[in-house]
C-alpha cells in the first residue's frame, strides 16, 4: 500500500509542478492546490499507513501499544488541510480580482508596471 501511495505522491508532484509552470493564473492556482494535497499525502505516508490501531492510550497502560497508528502526521495534515484551504481561498479572490480588472488570466499580459513598449533597463552598469 505504501508504495502505491508514493507512486501516487510522485504523480501529484510532477502534475503540479508542471500546472505552476504554465503561464496561466488558473491552471498556477490549481498547481498550487494539488502541491499542498501531495504535501499532505507524503506527511500521511510517511508516517506508517499501517497502523491497525487507533493512538488511545488504554487504563492499564502508560504508553501507545505497539502496532497503533502514529498520531503526529495526523494532527500536521489536519492543520495543513485548514491552512491549504485558506491559501487557496485567497488565490481563488486574487485570481477573480486580477481577472475583473485586467481582463486576462495570462501573466504575460498582467505587465501592468511593465508594459511591453518599454525600452529594457540597462543591463550593466
Amino acid at each position: 500500500m505504501e508504495f502505491v501511495l508514493s507512486c501516487l505522491v510522485g504523480i501529484f508532484f510532477t502534475a503540479a509542478i508542471y500546472l505552476m509552470l504554465s503561464r496561466h493564473s488558473v491552471r498556477i492556482m490549481l498547481g498550487i492546490a494539488i502541491l499542498s494535497n501531495a504535501v499532505n499525502l507524503l506527511i500521511f505516508t510517511a508516517g506508517r499507513v499501517s497502523g491497525f490501531v487507533p493512538p488511545i492510550i488504554p487504563k492499564s497502560m502508560d504508553t501507545l501499544p505497539s502496532g497503533t497508528a502514529n498520531p503526529l502526521p495526523q494532527a500536521l495534515i489536519l492543520t495543513a488541510i485548514v491552512i491549504a484551504f485558506s491559501f487557496f481561498a485567497f488565490l481563488l479572490v486574487l485570481t477573480y480580482r486580477a481577472y475583473q480588472d485586467l481582463n486576462t488570466d495570462d501573466t504575460d499580459d498582467m505587465r501592468a508596471a511593465e508594459p511591453k513598449d518599454q525600452p529594457m533597463p540597462p543591463l550593466g552598469y
